[in-house]
């Protein structure tokens, strides 16, 4: 290799030539891992989300797809019961929908907009969740155009509040 190298380097083109296909090769190099460290940085900068909904429930497998387009790395938990889930959190029947995502430490009852979602992971407040009561139309994995403001709902301990409204 060494005596490869000393032949190539001795007339002042081949140097250039030889030190641009070195270049090239680093830069290439460089590129490849650089790629392959970004797209393993999505993968892990992906939040993990669990929804727990009915096996049946179209809209929830709307919502599922729904935060898979938003980046998030969803696990499905298909229940025969989901007030299982309901009580564990307790989340008061009229705050209840047909799904419930957790993410973090949260709760996400319903289908709750990425918006709202965002504002939660963002200012992390002193709360057990966020609920969409019901199922608006117009929501994340809901058909139809929105038709009036959805109000979203911060949950402690069984007690709810407006968090915002969009």
């Amino acid at each position: 290799m060494i005596k490869v190298a000393s032949m190539v380097l001795k007339n002042n083109l081949t140097k250039i030539t030889f030190i641009t296909l070195l270049t090239i090769l680093f830069l290439y190099i460089l590129n490849f891992v650089t790629d392959k460290n970004e797209a393993l940085a999505n993968v892990e900068n992906k939040r993990i989300v669990e929804v727990f909904k009915s096996p049946s429930c179209g809209c929830c497998n709307g919502y599922v797809l729904f935060l898979e387009k938003e980046n998030f790395k969803v696990k499905q938990i298909d229940l025969e019961s989901v007030h299982t889930i309901k009580q564990k959190y307790a989340i008061p029947l009229e705050m209840q929908s047909c799904h419930t995502t957790i993410i973090d430490k949260y709760f996400i009852e319903g289908h709750v907009p990425l918006e709202a979602i965002n504002k939660l992971l963002k200012e992390r407040p002193d709360i057990d969740g966020l609920a969409l009561p019901g199922m608006p139309i117009g929501t994340p994995g809901m058909p139809g155009d929105k038709e009036e403001p959805y109000v979203i709902y911060q949950l402690v301990d069984g007690s709810f509040s407006v968090f915002m409204t969009i």
